[in-house]
Protein backbone atom coordinates (compact mmCIF):
# COMPACT_ATOMS: atom_id res chain seq x y z
CA UNK A 1 0.00 0.00 0.00
CA UNK A 2 1.28 3.13 -0.85
CA UNK A 3 1.70 5.85 1.51
CA UNK A 4 0.73 9.41 1.16
CA UNK A 5 3.31 11.54 0.19
CA UNK A 6 6.16 11.13 -3.43
CA UNK A 7 8.07 8.08 -3.80
CA UNK A 8 10.86 8.01 -6.13
CA UNK A 9 10.91 6.36 -9.66
CA UNK A 10 13.62 4.09 -10.59
CA UNK A 11 15.80 5.85 -13.41
CA UNK A 12 14.80 3.49 -16.57
CA UNK A 13 11.04 3.57 -15.89
CA UNK A 14 7.98 5.10 -16.22
CA UNK A 15 5.39 5.45 -13.67
CA UNK A 16 1.53 5.70 -14.79
CA UNK A 17 -1.65 6.64 -12.86
CA UNK A 18 -4.23 4.47 -14.45
CA UNK A 19 -8.00 4.69 -13.99
CA UNK A 20 -10.21 1.98 -14.30
CA UNK A 21 -13.47 2.25 -16.33
CA UNK A 22 -17.29 -0.11 -16.85
CA UNK A 23 -20.25 0.57 -18.83
CA UNK A 24 -22.51 -2.05 -17.23
CA UNK A 25 -25.73 -0.60 -20.27
CA UNK A 26 -24.88 0.25 -23.68
CA UNK A 27 -24.82 3.94 -24.44
CA UNK A 28 -24.51 5.07 -27.63
CA UNK A 29 -23.38 8.63 -29.17
CA UNK A 30 -25.17 8.23 -32.34
CA UNK A 31 -21.66 9.32 -34.14
CA UNK A 32 -21.38 8.81 -38.14
CA UNK A 33 -18.84 7.42 -39.93
CA UNK A 34 -16.62 9.83 -41.21
CA UNK A 35 -16.49 9.97 -45.48
CA UNK A 36 -14.31 7.58 -47.09
CA UNK A 37 -14.07 5.48 -44.09
CA UNK A 38 -14.53 2.36 -43.89
CA UNK A 39 -15.32 -0.28 -40.92
CA UNK A 40 -13.62 -3.94 -41.81
CA UNK A 41 -12.41 -6.60 -39.21
CA UNK A 42 -9.22 -6.81 -39.10
CA UNK A 43 -6.71 -9.34 -39.75
CA UNK A 44 -5.41 -11.70 -37.97
CA UNK A 45 -1.92 -11.43 -38.79
CA UNK A 46 1.20 -10.78 -36.48
CA UNK A 47 3.01 -8.26 -38.91
CA UNK A 48 0.51 -6.24 -40.25
CA UNK A 49 -1.09 -6.14 -36.57
CA UNK A 50 1.57 -4.95 -35.02
CA UNK A 51 2.50 -2.13 -37.52
CA UNK A 52 -1.08 -0.84 -37.00
CA UNK A 53 -0.21 -1.44 -33.19
CA UNK A 54 2.52 0.82 -33.41
CA UNK A 55 1.27 3.33 -35.86
CA UNK A 56 -1.50 4.08 -33.20
CA UNK A 57 -0.23 3.89 -30.05
CA UNK A 58 3.85 4.80 -30.33
CA UNK A 59 3.30 8.39 -29.04
CA UNK A 60 1.88 6.84 -26.09
CA UNK A 61 4.32 4.20 -25.66
CA UNK A 62 1.57 1.26 -26.03
CA UNK A 63 4.76 -1.83 -25.85
CA UNK A 64 2.38 -4.68 -24.22
CA UNK A 65 2.20 -6.10 -27.99
CA UNK A 66 5.43 -5.51 -29.25
CA UNK A 67 7.26 -7.03 -26.71
CA UNK A 68 5.66 -10.18 -25.97
CA UNK A 69 7.18 -13.21 -28.34
CA UNK A 70 5.43 -13.65 -31.52
CA UNK A 71 3.25 -17.04 -30.83
CA UNK A 72 1.94 -15.98 -27.90
CA UNK A 73 0.13 -12.86 -30.05
CA UNK A 74 -0.32 -14.72 -32.77
CA UNK A 75 -2.35 -16.88 -30.60
CA UNK A 76 -4.26 -13.77 -29.09
CA UNK A 77 -5.29 -12.74 -32.44
CA UNK A 78 -6.39 -15.66 -33.86
CA UNK A 79 -8.59 -16.66 -30.68
CA UNK A 80 -11.90 -16.63 -31.03
CA UNK A 81 -12.67 -14.54 -27.97
CA UNK A 82 -10.63 -11.76 -29.40
CA UNK A 83 -12.58 -9.19 -31.67
CA UNK A 84 -10.50 -7.30 -33.87
CA UNK A 85 -11.82 -4.25 -36.22
CA UNK A 86 -9.65 -1.40 -37.66
CA UNK A 87 -11.18 1.56 -39.73
CA UNK A 88 -10.00 1.98 -42.88
CA UNK A 89 -9.16 4.97 -45.04
CA UNK A 90 -7.71 5.21 -48.60
CA UNK A 91 -7.61 1.07 -48.36
CA UNK A 92 -5.17 1.30 -45.37
CA UNK A 93 -5.84 0.58 -42.07
CA UNK A 94 -5.80 3.91 -39.46
CA UNK A 95 -8.44 2.42 -36.39
CA UNK A 96 -7.24 -0.47 -34.24
CA UNK A 97 -10.33 -1.96 -31.82
CA UNK A 98 -9.44 -4.84 -29.85
CA UNK A 99 -12.18 -6.53 -27.96
CA UNK A 100 -11.40 -9.74 -25.19
CA UNK A 101 -14.52 -11.75 -24.54
CA UNK A 102 -11.72 -14.82 -22.47
CA UNK A 103 -13.75 -13.59 -18.80
CA UNK A 104 -17.45 -14.96 -19.23
CA UNK A 105 -19.85 -12.25 -18.88
CA UNK A 106 -17.25 -9.47 -19.47
CA UNK A 107 -15.30 -7.92 -22.42
CA UNK A 108 -12.57 -6.21 -21.74
CA UNK A 109 -11.90 -2.76 -24.73
CA UNK A 110 -7.47 -4.12 -24.34
CA UNK A 111 -6.54 -1.31 -27.21
CA UNK A 112 -8.77 1.45 -28.43
CA UNK A 113 -7.29 4.16 -30.98
CA UNK A 114 -6.60 6.02 -34.22
CA UNK A 115 -3.58 7.37 -36.42
CA UNK A 116 -2.92 10.49 -37.16
CA UNK A 117 -4.43 10.50 -40.65
CA UNK A 118 -8.02 9.87 -38.59
CA UNK A 119 -7.62 11.74 -35.14
CA UNK A 120 -10.27 14.87 -35.29
CA UNK A 121 -12.11 13.13 -38.03
CA UNK A 122 -15.13 12.10 -35.53
CA UNK A 123 -13.59 8.20 -36.36
CA UNK A 124 -13.03 7.61 -32.57
CA UNK A 125 -16.99 8.27 -31.71
CA UNK A 126 -17.94 5.80 -34.17
CA UNK A 127 -15.36 3.56 -33.63
CA UNK A 128 -16.45 3.10 -29.81
CA UNK A 129 -20.17 3.42 -30.60
CA UNK A 130 -18.84 -0.16 -32.48
CA UNK A 131 -16.97 -1.28 -29.98
CA UNK A 132 -20.13 -0.79 -27.56
CA UNK A 133 -22.24 -2.70 -29.96
CA UNK A 134 -20.07 -5.36 -30.70
CA UNK A 135 -19.41 -5.99 -27.02
CA UNK A 136 -23.20 -6.05 -25.84
CA UNK A 137 -23.45 -8.10 -28.80
CA UNK A 138 -22.56 -11.16 -26.85
CA UNK A 139 -23.86 -12.13 -23.28
CA UNK A 140 -22.27 -9.71 -21.16
CA UNK A 141 -23.11 -7.26 -18.10
CA UNK A 142 -19.84 -5.45 -18.30
CA UNK A 143 -17.55 -3.59 -20.95
CA UNK A 144 -14.35 -2.16 -19.23
CA UNK A 145 -11.05 -0.71 -20.24
CA UNK A 146 -8.14 1.20 -18.17
CA UNK A 147 -6.51 4.30 -19.26
CA UNK A 148 -3.45 5.69 -17.95
CA UNK A 149 -1.37 9.42 -17.77
CA UNK A 150 0.74 8.78 -20.34
CA UNK A 151 -1.76 7.92 -22.56
CA UNK A 152 -3.47 10.93 -25.01
CA UNK A 153 -4.56 13.45 -22.39
CA UNK A 154 -7.90 13.76 -24.68
CA UNK A 155 -8.44 9.44 -23.73
CA UNK A 156 -10.04 9.52 -20.42
CA UNK A 157 -12.33 12.40 -20.95
CA UNK A 158 -13.32 10.64 -24.38
CA UNK A 159 -14.02 7.47 -22.53
CA UNK A 160 -16.26 9.41 -19.61
CA UNK A 161 -18.42 10.87 -23.07
CA UNK A 162 -18.67 7.63 -24.29
CA UNK A 163 -20.85 6.48 -21.15
CA UNK A 164 -17.80 4.35 -19.29
CA UNK A 165 -18.05 5.20 -15.32
CA UNK A 166 -14.32 5.66 -13.19
CA UNK A 167 -14.19 2.41 -11.04
CA UNK A 168 -10.87 3.10 -9.45
CA UNK A 169 -7.21 4.36 -9.60
CA UNK A 170 -3.28 1.97 -9.91
CA UNK A 171 0.00 3.21 -9.76
CA UNK A 172 2.11 1.31 -12.77
CA UNK A 173 5.78 1.47 -12.89
CA UNK A 174 7.18 -0.67 -16.32
CA UNK A 175 10.42 -0.60 -18.42
CA UNK A 176 10.41 2.96 -20.26
CA UNK A 177 10.30 0.98 -23.76
CA UNK A 178 12.66 4.02 -25.11
CA UNK A 179 15.12 2.58 -22.71
CA UNK A 180 14.44 -0.71 -22.64
CA UNK A 181 12.88 -1.88 -26.09
CA UNK A 182 14.72 0.49 -28.58
CA UNK A 183 11.53 2.75 -29.34
CA UNK A 184 12.66 5.75 -30.40
CA UNK A 185 13.45 8.54 -27.50
CA UNK A 186 11.78 11.49 -29.21
CA UNK A 187 8.40 9.27 -28.47
CA UNK A 188 6.01 10.75 -26.13
CA UNK A 189 7.82 13.97 -25.57
CA UNK A 190 5.39 14.66 -22.20
CA UNK A 191 7.23 11.78 -20.54
CA UNK A 192 10.40 12.56 -19.39
CA UNK A 193 13.15 10.02 -20.26
CA UNK A 194 15.01 9.00 -17.08
CA UNK A 195 18.46 6.99 -18.29
CA UNK A 196 19.43 4.57 -15.95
Amino acid sequence: MLTDGYHNIPPGKVAMVVTNLEMTTPQYRGAPCPDGVTLKPMTREVAPYLDLFRRVGGPWLWYGRTIMPEQELHDILVDPDTGLYTLEKDGRPEGLLELDFSVKGACELDYFGLTPALIGTGAGAYLMDRAIEFAFARDITRFHLHTCTIDSQQALGFYKRSGFTPTGLRIEIADDPRIAHGYPRDLAPHVPIIDP
